[in-house]
């Protein structure tokens, strides 16, 4: 299996909550939800299996980001500014704010404001099973999941980057099941 950062994304309830007495501000909710199918695009699907993070939260030091963007840490595991745990429902994690920053404070009032709902993850595809439906489509799931690093976003779709490397498997699947048909066709010409 070929490495390949990939990025899931989806609707969230992102919270904001401040202790002003403290100083303290927090973004908090779900990075990731399991055991739900996302359409990647028509026919390719993909779904997070409850252990996809057990490693990487033990291992990782994950970092919260604004929008995938290197450059806007708001949070980290190692830094403790960022827990992440996992519950029935999926991946959920709180992040501490920094005010005095003032691109965390934008992203702070983005999601207070309701103007970025969207939440992310980053991760590699560590172990998956495929699966190839009868009716022509494809579901991964990912059963672990090296993640790196979390994301408010205000787009919840995949971006095109992930999309590009998912089509390359499906149009290598394409390419398999033509040749089978091609190879059963010649098989029937060739007996009779």
């Amino acid at each position: 299996m070929s490495k390949e950062k990939r990025m899931m994304v989806f609707e969230s309830e992102l919270k904001t909550r401040s202790d002003e007495e403290k100083g303290e501000a927090f973004i908090e909710g779900y990075f990731a939800v399991f055991n739900q199918e996302t359409e990647l695009w028509p026919g390719a699907f993909e779904e997070i299996a409850p252990e996809a993070f057990n490693r990487s939260l033990l291992e990782n030091d994950i970092m919260c980001l604004d929008n995938h963007d290197t450059r806007i840490v708001l949070g980290s595991t190692g830094s403790q500014t960022l827990e992440l745990k996992t519950d029935s429902q999926g991946l959920w994690g709180r992040v501490k704010v920094d005010l005095e920053d003032p691109f965390a404070k934008s992203a702070y009032r983005k999601v207070q404001t309701g103007k970025v709902r969207g939440c992310s993850f980053g991760f590699m595809p560590i172990k998956e099973d495929t699966e190839y439906r009868e009716d022509g489509t494809v579901k991964w799931i990912v059963k672990e999941a090296d993640t790196m690093e979390v994301s408010i976003t205000a787009f919840p779709a995949y971006p095109q980057t992930a999309i590009a490397a998912r089509q390359r498997d499906v149009d290598a699947i394409k390419k398999q099941k033509l040749e089978q048909r091609k190879l059963k066709l010649k098989e029937r010409l060739t007996n009779g």
